[in-house]
């Protein structure tokens, strides 16, 4: 059985307990409080020095972390990831999009907002992420008009990478309400067997 440590309030998270839902993966789940510092403990360090969640146990021991890292993982050899190599590389081509044009913007200003609270020495820093996060929103917004899913017509590990962040991004002051083509990918989304919400 796999064992994972992570946290149901932050969306990296919250993208292995998705597959893992989807899949019906049987699991333990270990909370760790990112609030309370837990990721920086030396116990903790000592299966990801980069001290962050998720890390997932593997049944042989070894550990994985980064969470796009662990979805493939996971979703190796079932319908979530193609095995056409085109097509392979188009969800990570997503999923990079997800880690470095998305979540720096809409998950960092959504950490400021919701868990800090928008402290005053950080608010330059959260308007400043406002710009970033419509952008990947436009760019994500323009292909869902001719496509249903980010990779073609069925879902993949890259919608699960970009929903996670993206339907919570009003946390982070961002107004969804323009995006329809991403409106209706959540609804899709949302009626996939399996699927559970977010902590919020």
């Amino acid at each position: 059985m796999y064992k994972v440590f992570g946290d149901m309030l932050s969306g990296n998270c919250y993208k292995i307990k998705l597959l893992m839902q989807f899949l019906g993966i049987e699991h333990e789940w270990v909370h760790i409080d990112i609030l309370a510092g837990e990721t920086h403990t030396e116990e903790f360090k000592q299966i990801n020095p980069n001290a962050r969640i998720p890390v997932i146990q593997l049944a042989d021991g070894k550990y994985l972390w980064e969470s796009n890292a662990i979805l493939n993982y996971l979703a190796e050899d079932t319908l979530f990831l193609p095995q056409e190599n085109y097509r392979k590389s188009q969800v990570l081509q997503w999923q990079f999009f997800e880690q470095y044009s998305h979540e720096p913007y809409i998950a960092t200003a959504r950490y400021i907002n919701k868990y800090l609270g928008l402290p005053k020495e950080r608010a330059a820093e959260y308007h400043a992420k406002q710009a970033g996060g419509h952008k990947a929103l436009s760019v994500m917004e323009q292909h869902l008009a001719e496509n249903k899913f980010f990779v073609g017509d069925t879902v993949t590990i890259a919608d699960i990478s970009l929903y996670a962040y993206t339907h919570v991004a009003d946390e982070g002051g961002f107004d969804l309400s323009e995006y329809v083509n991403i409106q209706r990918w959540f609804r899709d989304f949302e009626h996939i067997s399996g699927y559970i919400k977010m902590a919020r």
